[in-house]
């Protein structure tokens, strides 16, 4: 092997790597468990001004409470102008359930706006536009954890394509925004 390719090699095991540990979590939804969800409600100030975190709707996010990831994806929020509000859970899968995200559709985190779901990395313009439009929708998802979405951005700047979907009412996606 040459020292391009075991570069290459090295770059992608570090990003699979910092994927795996940053969010060990099953991300698909399962019938609840018996047991109580345990969450713990932490409000996180917002890095935009008062007036801007008025104008958009209160962000809560449901996140392990290990996940370094979703903690990015957050901050990348909180840029955007969301008021957030973090509550830190291991009991994932019911609120995934409860809120309808369809099956092999999860990632890491659940969020809930404004009436609507936003499961994943969904960049913070395309809840906007999800609020400005007011689609009657369950809301948005972004399966799984692809490479440059908010908060798995990677430090040689590699962005894989990926395309956040709208969920319907019945539970069925569509494309809602090229990424």
């Amino acid at each position: 092997m040459n020292i391009r390719t075991i570069s290459i090699l090295t770059v992608l095991l570090t990003a699979v790597v910092v994927m795996a540990a940053a969010c060990s979590q099953s991300s698909e939804p399962q019938p609840p468990a018996p047991s109580a969800t345990t969450a713990s409600a932490q409000p996180v100030a917002s890095a935009e001004p008062v007036a801007a975190a008025e104008t958009l709707s209160l962000l809560v996010v449901h996140k392990s409470p290990s996940c370094g990831c979703c903690g990015l994806w957050v901050e990348h929020m909180q840029q955007a102008g969301f008021p957030v509000e973090v509550r830190d859970t291991n009991e994932l899968n019911p609120i995934k359930a409860r809120l309808g995200v369809p099956y092999g559709k999860g990632s890491c985190h659940t969020a809930e706006v404004a009436g609507y779901v936003v499961e994943g990395h969904v960049p913070a313009d395309d809840v906007k536009r999800l609020l400005a439009q007011r689609p009657d929708a369950k809301g948005l998802v972004l399966p799984g954890m692809p490479l440059g979405s908010p908060g798995m951005e990677t430090p040689d700047g590699r962005t894989d394509a990926y395309t956040v979907e709208l969920i319907a009412n019945d539970g069925t996606t569509s494309a809602f925004a090229e990424h």
